[in-house]
């Protein structure tokens, strides 16, 4: 075989193993209840493989290269993105609903931050007391957004991506999945 016949073979292969922006391949499969879940991980034997693709960027004739989260709907409805605070871990929910970026009190301790100032929110359960505080690095994907406005909710239980955050981006929301891209 000659030697661009092998390099052509290569491209081929490599192009379909669908290689994320990071190097790592990211398994989109189909549970036996029919959700779709991201994972690093081979789909099981049991469950359908329906991409290895997770974060997209355009071609490189493109004159600036935009990335694309695709987050699926969970079976509730909601959809879940897991990112940074400061470098400590965590998911959040993507609450279009929610004004600003909203963290647990516990979270806020293991990233690190402290409250700014006391301040009244008006929630769906009515008024809380809560902290607003600002958060110097916020990760959602391969996006990194720099001194964050948000508060610190003392009894909420998963933190809320609000539209503080998402307005800074182009949000497309179809057939059960979100797409969250550069403007």
């Amino acid at each position: 075989m000659s030697k661009n016949s092998i390099l052509l073979l290569t491209v081929v292969v490599l192009s379909s193993l669908s290689i994320n922006a990071s190097g790592e391949m990211v398994y989109k499969c189909r549970n036996q209840q029919g959700e779709m879940k991201y994972q690093k991980s081979a789909c099981a034997e049991n469950a359908q493989a329906t991409s290895s693709l997770v974060e997209i960027k355009t071609t490189k004739a493109a004159i600036k290269a935009k990335k694309t989260l695709v987050i699926d709907q969970n079976s509730n409805g909601h959809y879940f993105l897991e990112g940074e605070v400061n470098s400590t871990a965590l998911t959040f929910v993507i609450d279009t609903g929610a004004s600003v970026v909203s963290l647990p009190s516990s979270v806020a301790r293991n990233a690190e931050i402290d409250c700014k100032k006391q301040v009244m929110m008006s929630t769906a359960n009515g008024l809380v007391n809560g902290c607003a505080v600002t958060i110097p690095k916020l990760k959602i994907g391969s996006f990194l957004i720099e001194d964050v406005a948000a508060v610190i909710m003392p009894n909420l239980s998963e933190p809320l991506l609000g539209m503080n955050v998402l307005q800074q981006f182009n949000i497309v929301q179809d057939h059960g999945q979100m797409r969250i891209s550069e403007r």
